[in-house]
């Protein structure tokens, strides 16, 4: 290379945005850019030479794997261990050695385990699968994903709290986190986001404000995973901004049935940028083929009691069990002149875009088909970072946006060791990755040759600049936004509107959905020690809704206060007043019974042959089907004269280890003898009552009926759709009735405040 042909086009904004490609020269021989003469003859460690221009750490996650058939223990040094069971010791009972090495690597190992867990989404759950477009999207993006119709893109995709550490409970009223990296073949795309379309504060600034008064209050460490506690309602009643999240947090999206029943949301707007250069705004929508369900409060409480990893479980199961949850991937596609002439900004974090304003086009769908091999290598070390974007995906302006950029990659340093994690295997990408980069702790690559730096000769210019235009995919050019504005600190006008969502978002939710939500804000804020903590949220709370603040003062035993009073008192008119699609009632998904757990009491004396042919009209459907009795093990089954007939009825599960609030719905058996066996028993009656007060479908067959009238139940059949009641012998014929009020979820009409007895 006589010179460096390339510096004249650093210049100058055509040249900026279009870069040029590297100037590249092929060496005469190989060994001109080798590490050294003698990498010919190899050894069984170090193998042959590199493979010219290729990069063996990224392959798929087969060459990690590790299976122990048929081989010995030994050290992590391949030294095999003799003896796996004692220490070395200086006579049978003398003092252990010192030179024990076997030992102290063993110990020494346990003892660093354990890697700082995240500062927010500490507690995680994740799947493989794929993600398949409908059609080509190449008129908005030239982002790998969508490029063609049908095209398969890898992903891992991880769900999580949000406030609460490694060990907390799955089932907390909280923000949950749905993350989603894509392996696309022009590089790693991390779409990080939330099941809530919104977030608290507008800012990165004050992104350590909201953790610090989230997290448990650090004079005692308390409470662990919620929010109801003095610190968190301080902050947000102090930052209005966080109303229309807290709207969102307090509903039922706070407290989800399932990770595979819930949307999630890119948060942010982004950039959709063509091969054309030309670009246009953008929110990504995840919705559920399963529906978006909740839990209600009392039955979310007790949960985390008998099962704290619910969701953990829930979705390791169904895909266990070949049901593979999918989510469809909508954008919400608008233009820079679109967004300018909402009465919101779409920089705020705290809006949405309504869907009156933008529809959402749905783009294609995400299938989750594979747990993983090990939680720590895959889960816990996995790292998203909305850094990660690929050509075709670029930024918006959000201020909270930029500052998500830097602290994602930054705190992974600290949590796996340096700044070398995008080498860890679920990290990796199936692109290929050549750079400059070099060392730092836990570097797995061994780069051939002594370049280290660009631009060189000695390495043939390689690995070279992609440039803009070139054979072959470009390489990442930013969208040229242009800003002709002064260097400031400070929020546009935009941003001082706090309310109109908050309202629109109450607004668009049902009756029963309303009530929930003023019961959230109760629970919460009777939690709160401070008197003024609460007066001030409550005056915000007049400003979403009249009747919201009225509702939740009475619940607190206050006075409803004036007005909080607003950061912009004359905003302009909102563009939509209710929108349908807030409201979880427009998103029931396909329907059914798929996966739902169906619980079945049973006893000594049970009517055998309707439950038999109960469980397979009910599994044949795809619910899971438990018999549940006061002890797992096998009870006998009776016919329809009441005598024995030899068969039995195994139970899988039982009401100590499998309380009623577990289940998506109930059924009573027939059997005299088990009925009055039941009855007998305390048991059952919570087992029901939980069932009835979580509005959850009963089914109670032939004497079945005298559970629910001890239960004080009986008199609701007939006006609740959710309870019902068959003879034995139409056991059959009732099931097409029961899976379609299965599928309902729950009753809400059954519902009432404060619950019955």
């Amino acid at each position: 290379m006589p010179h460096n042909r390339t510096k004249a086009l650093e210049h100058g904004h055509d040249n900026a945005v279009a870069p040029p490609a590297g100037e590249t020269v092929k060496p005469g021989s190989s060994e001109l850019t080798a590490s050294t003469t003698t990498e010919e003859p190899g050894t069984a460690k170090t193998g042959g030479p590199a493979q010219l221009g290729t990069n063996e750490t990224i392959a798929p996650l087969d060459q990690f794997k590790v299976d122990p058939s048929d081989q010995p223990l030994t050290t992590n040094q391949g030294v095999r261990i003799a003896d796996n069971q004692n220490t070395l010791k200086a006579g049978l009972r003398g003092p252990s050695l010192l030179e024990d090495f076997i030992l102290r690597e063993k110990i020494t190992h346990f003892d660093h385990e354990r890697i700082p867990e995240r500062i927010v989404h500490a507690r995680g759950s994740a799947a493989h699968g794929y993600f398949e477009a409908y059609d080509a999207l190449t008129q908005y993006t030239r982002a790998a994903p969508f490029a063609e119709k049908g095209k398969i893109t890898p992903l891992f995709a991880r769900f999580s709290t949000v406030a609460g550490e490694r060990g907390s409970k799955d089932t907390a009223r909280d923000a949950r986190g749905f993350a989603v990296k894509f392996y696309t073949d022009e590089g790693n795309w991390d779409l990080v986001g939330n099941n809530i379309p919104v977030f608290f504060i507008q800012d990165a600034m004050k992104f350590p404000d909201l953790v610090h008064a989230l997290k448990p209050e650090p004079h005692h460490g308390m409470p662990q995973a919620a929010s109801a506690h003095d610190t968190f309602w301080d902050f947000v009643s102090l930052m209005p901004e966080s109303t229309h999240m807290l709207m969102w947090v307090m509903s039922d999206r706070g407290i989800p049935r399932s990770y595979r029943m819930m949307q999630g949301f890119g948060v942010h707007t982004f950039r959709l940028v063509n091969e054309q250069g030309e670009s246009v705004f953008c929110k990504f929508h995840w919705t559920p083929l399963q529906g978006t369900y909740s839990l209600v409060w009392d039955e979310a409480v007790k949960i985390s009691g008998a099962d704290p990893d619910f969701h953990r479980r829930d979705l390791w199961e169904a895909i266990e069990a070949g049901e593979f949850p999918e989510w469809e991937l909508g954008l919400q596609i608008f233009t820079e002149e679109q967004a300018e002439s909402f009465s919101f900004d779409v920089l705020d974090s705290t809006k949405i875009v309504p869907e009156e304003l933008v529809p959402v086009t749905p783009v294609g769908r995400m299938v989750l088909n594979r747990n993983p091999d090990n939680f720590f290598a895959e889960t816990e070390q996995v790292a998203f970072c909305t850094a990660h974007v690929v050509p075709g995906i670029d930024f918006s302006n959000d201020p909270l946006l930029a500052g998500r950029i830097h602290s994602y990659s930054d705190t992974q340093i600290t949590r796996l060791g340096g700044p070398n994690f995008h080498e860890i295997p679920i990290n990796t990408s199936l692109a290929p990755v050549q750079n400059n980069q070099r060392d730092g702790l836990h570097r797995q690559a061994v780069h051939r040759g002594r370049v280290a730096y660009e631009p060189n000769s000695l390495a043939g210019g390689c690995p070279f600049q992609g440039g803009a235009s070139q054979t072959g995919p470009s390489g990442f050019v930013s969208f040229p936004d242009t800003n002709a504005e002064d260097k400031v600190r400070g929020k546009p006008e935009k941003f001082a509107e706090h309310y109109a969502q908050a309202t629109l978002f109450f607004n668009s939710q049902s009756a029963v959905e309303q009530a929930h939500i003023v019961a959230g804000f109760r629970f919460e804020l009777s939690k709160v020690g401070v008197p003024a903590i609460r007066e001030r949220m409550l005056s915000s709370l007049v400003n979403v809704s009249p009747d919201l603040a009225a509702k939740v003062a009475d619940g607190l035993g206050m006075a409803v206060p004036a007005a909080m009073p607003k950061a912009m008192e004359n905003p302009e008119p909102a563009e939509v007043n209710q929108s349908p699609a807030l409201s979880m009632m427009s998103l029931p998904g396909e329907g059914g019974v798929r996966t739902r757990q169906i619980a079945v009491l049973v006893e000594d004396g049970v009517h055998y042959a309707s439950l038999a042919s109960l469980h397979s009209a009910l599994t044949n459907a795809g619910a899971v089907v438990h018999f549940v009795g006061p002890k797992v093990g096998l009870f006998a089954g009776v016919g329809d004269s009441g005598d024995k007939t030899g068969e039995e009825i195994e139970a899988d599960k039982s009401m100590e280890n499998a309380p009623g609030f577990l289940f998506d719905a109930l059924v009573i058996p027939d059997g005299s003898e088990a009925v009055q066996t039941l009855v007998d028993n305390g048991d059952p009656m919570e087992f029901v009552k939980d069932q009835f007060k979580h509005c959850k479908t009963i089914l109670a067959l032939g004497a079945g009926r005298k559970l629910l009238e001890m239960a004080g139940i009986d008199s609701a059949a007939g006006q609740d759709p959710g309870i019902l009641m068959a003879d034995s012998a139409d056991a059959a014929g009732i099931a097409p009735t029961f899976i379609d009020a299965v599928a309902a979820h729950r009753h809400s009409s059954r519902e009432i405040d404060p619950p019955a007895k």
